[in-house]
C-alpha cells in the first residue's frame, strides 16, 4: 500500500490536489480505460501472480505527476506496495529509475497505461520548463507560465512548471487583472480609463497588468499606475528600450514568440519576466516505460 496520499510529491512545491481529489481523477482515467476489465490481463494473467516492475527514464529529465501514477497503481490494488527513487522536481538521467511497484501482477499491468500518460505528459512539462529556466540563468529574468493550458489540468500543469522551475502566472481569470489589446479596443484603447476602471472593480490588492504593443502604451500604461506591463511580441530593441524607460519602477513581462533559441536574447535586455505558452501548450512527454522484473 502507498504510504502516502501524495507519494513521489515534493510538498514544498504545493502538490495541488488532495488525497481524496487525487484519487478520484485516477479513478476517472482507469475507468475510461475500463481497466478494471482489461480483457487481454484477466484472460492471461493467474490471479494470484505476483510481479514488480520499475518506472524507468528512456531519457533525461525533470519528474512531476509521480502522485498521480502511483495511485493508479494502488487503485487496482491495495497490495502493491511503491518505493519512490527520484520524486517530483527531481532530474533523473536517461536510464534512471524513477520509481518501483510491486504487487498483483494484474494490478500492475492494468495500471501501467493510466500511470505513465499521468507522470509522462506532466514530466514533458517540467522537463521543458527546466530547459528555459536554464537558458536563461544568470540574468534577472524569471520564465512564467500562462492560461495556454489543457481544459481541467491547468491546476497540474502549473504544478509541473513549478516542478521545473519556473513560476506562474495568473492561475485563472479572476486571479488578477490583465487589461489586453482587445479589452483596450472596447475602450478606444484608452489604456488610463481601463486601469481606473480595473481597480475600482477589481479587489482591494489585485495585480493590474496591461499589455502594451509600443513604446508609447507603455509610458501611458506607467503613468495610468499599472503594477505589470507587458511587452507583446516587441522586437529585442524595443524591448531595451522599454527597460530604459521604465527604469525598475514596475516589473516588466516580455511574450509572444519565446523560443529556446530566442529566451536567452529576451533575457538580456534586461526584462523581469518572459512568459510562455509553449511551456503548456507544445510541450512533448517525457520518454518513460515500465520495466518489469524478476521477483
Amino acid at each position: 500500500m502507498i504510504a502516502s496520499d501524495l507519494a513521489g510529491a515534493n510538498l514544498s512545491l504545493g502538490f495541488p490536489l488532495s488525497g481524496a481529489t487525487t484519487r478520484a481523477l485516477v479513478r476517472a482515467a482507469l475507468d475510461e480505460d475500463r481497466a478494471f476489465e482489461d480483457v487481454t490481463t484477466l484472460a492471461t494473467v493467474p490471479a494470484d501472480a505476483q510481479g514488480r516492475a520499475a518506472i524507468v527514464a528512456r531519457s533525461a529529465g525533470v519528474i512531476a505527476g509521480l502522485p498521480l501514477a502511483m495511485t493508479a497503481f494502488e487503485t487496482m490494488s491495495r497490495d502493491v506496495t511503491v518505493h519512490v527513487v527520484s520524486g517530483d522536481g527531481e532530474h533523473v538521467g536517461a536510464g534512471g529509475v524513477v520509481a518501483e511497484v510491486a504487487g498483483p501482477w494484474r494490478a500492475l499491468l492494468s495500471a501501467e497505461r493510466v500511470a505513465l500518460n499521468f507522470v509522462q505528459r506532466l514530466s514533458g512539462v517540467a522537463t521543458l520548463t527546466a530547459r528555459y529556466v536554464e537558458a536563461v540563468r544568470g540574468t534577472a529574468a524569471r520564465i512564467y507560465d500562462t492560461r495556454k493550458t489543457t481544459p481541467t489540468f491547468r491546476a497540474l500543469e502549473k504544478y509541473a512548471v513549478r516542478c521545473g522551475g519556473g513560476v506562474n502566472h495568473r492561475a485563472d481569470l479572476a486571479d488578477a487583472v490583465l487589461i489586453k489589446d482587445n479589452h483596450l479596443a472596447a475602450l478606444g484603447g484608452d489604456i488610463a480609463l481601463a486601469v481606473r476602471r480595473a481597480r475600482e472593480a477589481g479587489r482591494p490588492g489585485i495585480c493590474v497588468e496591461v499589455e502594451c504593443d509600443d513604446v508609447a502604451q507603455v509610458d501611458a500604461a506607467l503613468a495610468a499606475g499599472a503594477d505589470v506591463i507587458l511587452l507583446d511580441n516587441m522586437s529585442l530593441d524595443a524591448m531595451r528600450a522599454c527597460v530604459g524607460r521604465v527604469a525598475g519602477r514596475v516589473p516588466l513581462e516580455a511574450s509572444g514568440g519565446v523560443t529556446l533559441e530566442r529566451v536567452r536574447a529576451i533575457a538580456e535586455t534586461g526584462v523581469d519576466r518572459i512568459s510562455v505558452g509553449a511551456l503548456t501548450h507544445s510541450t512533448t512527454a517525457l520518454d518513460l516505460g515500465l520495466d518489469y522484473r524478476p521477483l
